[in-house]
């Protein structure tokens, strides 16, 4: 667990470091619903590309960043291995009951997989370039609209980003509890697959533990500093839009452009 990245914010100096917050979500999410409009080898290759390319200018290591997206391996190996053996259509390759090995099946898996691992590369460049902070600014000026509608928008976009900022809090805590059950005898991998699932109850007490001691505590430092809600706040950083933003943006654009070309 402690190679789980999604949710860390790595401090850096490059053009999407620099990015308008607002600016790398409205990104990652025409690139997320992109997706799912990719069909075809020519536009995963285009998707693929374009991710890539966001990799290399956020200037992550790239070995690090693979070796972070491991742990998400087993979820979409779970998912995928559902698609593929109890899916339908196309040619059968083997039947037993209800579990049925075919073309079809096979076939949606690998889109599964591509549309997974493409889904999880953009948003943990967003993650790994955007402070909880700015996430939750660049939330608040994306909703900004909603105010008119008496929606919470400050409470929201604070709620989105302290929940992301814990996650590999949460993660590593998590990692230190089962080195703790480890030293006092507890095999998390050994027995059946009942045996293993019953051998993370004894986690789930101290973890809740965890969680709503570090509550209390951001509840109180932030009582402490003079925090209320449906206010409105100030922010130390302003971000303005630059043109690196709409440079960006416009890649994005270019992509959808040639992905709806070439869709089947």
């Amino acid at each position: 667990m402690n190679n789980f990245i999604f949710g860390r914010y790595l401090p850096g100096n490059s053009l999407i470091h620099k990015m308008n917050p607002a600016a790398k979500m409205l990104i990652a999410f025409a690139y997320i619903i992109m997706v799912f409009f990719a069909n075809n080898l020519i536009t995963y290759i285009v998707m693929a590309a374009t991710v890539l390319l966001f990799v290399l200018l956020s200037k992550c290591s790239f070995g690090y960043f693979i070796k972070g997206l491991m742990p998400m391996l087993w979820v979409i190996i779970f998912t995928v291995m559902i698609q593929v053996f109890f899916g339908s259509g196309g040619h059968v390759y083997f039947s037993w009951g209800i579990v049925k090995l075919t073309s079809y099946g096979i076939l949606n898996a690998i889109v599964l997989t591509i549309r997974f691992m493409l889904i999880i590369a953009m948003s943990t460049v967003l993650t790994l370039t955007t402070s909880p902070l700015e996430i939750s600014q660049g939330i608040s000026a994306l909703l900004k609209p909603l105010k008119r509608f008496n929606f919470p928008v400050e409470t929201f976009s604070l709620m989105i980003s302290i929940s992301l900022r814990f996650v590999p809090t949460l993660t590593d805590e998590t990692k230190l509890i089962m080195d703790a059950q480890r030293s006092r005898g507890v095999d998390f991998g050994d027995g059946g697959l009942i045996k293993r699932v019953k051998a993370f109850v004894p986690l789930l007490i101290p973890l809740f533990v965890s969680a709503f001691k570090h509550a209390d505590d951001l509840s109180i430092a932030m009582e402490a500093r003079g925090y209320q809600t449906n206010r409105e706040r100030s922010h130390f950083h302003t971000f303005k839009w630059k043109p690196n933003d709409f440079v960006c943006m416009l890649l994005i654009l270019v992509m959808a452009i040639v992905i709806f070309i070439y869709r089947s």
